[in-house]
């Protein structure tokens, strides 16, 4: 089993990931139902990982 030093720090809701990716809540929405961001639907609410996305958008360059 492989051991983190990193805590996962989980953003809930596509308005909270706008915030982090700087994108209006609309577009979020679209790329989250899209599936071009690296998060999950978790009942009626979108979580994701803030590493992940992080490290999409560093990829994107």
């Amino acid at each position: 089993m492989a051991q983190t030093d990193q805590k996962m720090e989980l953003i809930w809701g596509a308005e909270e990931i706008a915030k982090i990716i700087g994108r209006t809540p609309r577009v979020t929405f679209h790329l989250l139902t899209t599936g071009a961001l690296p998060a999950k639907k978790v009942g009626n609410r979108w979580v994701a990982e803030r590493s992940k996305l992080l490290a999409f958008f560093m990829e994107q360059v």
